[in-house]
């Protein structure tokens, strides 16, 4: 089972912007605890590369991604830190190509068909639908899932413990992404409880969908 695979088993990515590298290993702890194994740093702080260095030493059982990545630079820095997928919020083909030869696993991010399109071209099977509730939402994703046979999404965007549940009954749904897991500010407090809490009731909703026969 590849990175890709695995978070369309676990159902749920928490998208983590972090402030202080060292609070990494405890904000791992704390998804772990609650069930939840997987996460993806943003590069959207200069503590990214660093977090993501000792997140992956200290608990190489998360299956850890970096988010936000906006130039091939930053993908070699993430990959060389020991995150083992790349989220971007566009489809940039050169950090795509780079990945897909370096074999790093991608989720581009897309809001149209024509982007689609260029992951459907290399072979991709899933990709990133962002800013999704701004785009319109699971209406828009499976209005133009439609005419993508074979495409998955990650939608992300204003995805939330309130409206997962209406995504992951999508069969064009792969698993779901969002920063209300883990927020900045939930980390910078020490909140890590909270972060355990909300892992456990997003992991709870993923299950009983499961259970519900429905296949994500």
């Amino acid at each position: 089972m590849n990175e890709i695979e695995r978070l369309g088993q676990i159902g749920v990515v928490p998208v983590v912007k972090i402030e202080q590298a060292a609070d990494g290993p405890k904000l791992a702890e704390a998804l772990l605890k609650g069930d939840l194994a997987c996460a993806e740093i943003t590069f959207r702080t200069d503590a990214a590369e660093d977090a993501i260095r000792l997140i992956s030493r200290s608990h190489p059982e998360l299956t850890l991604g970096a988010g936000t990545v906006l130039s091939l630079d930053q993908a070699h820095r993430a990959v060389g830190a020991g995150a083992c997928f790349i989220v971007s919020p566009g489809f940039d083909p050169k950090i795509v190509d780079w990945c897909l030869q370096q074999g790093v696993s991608v989720i581009p991010g897309i809001a149209t068909p024509t982007e689609a399109l260029l992951g459907l071209d290399r072979g991709l099977s899933v990709l990133k639908f962002f800013p999704s509730e701004s785009l319109g939402g699971l209406a828009m994703l499976e209005a133009i899932s439609a005419a993508l046979v074979g495409l998955k999404f990650i939608p992300t965007g204003g995805i939330s413990a309130s409206n997962m549940l209406s995504y992951l009954k999508s069969p064009v749904v792969h698993a779901v992404a969002g920063t209300w897991l883990a927020t900045s500010k939930m980390i910078s407090s020490g909140s890590f409880a909270e972060i355990t809490r909300l892992a456990c009731e997003a992991v709870a909703i993923v299950q009983s969908e499961r259970k519900n026969g429905v296949q994500i």
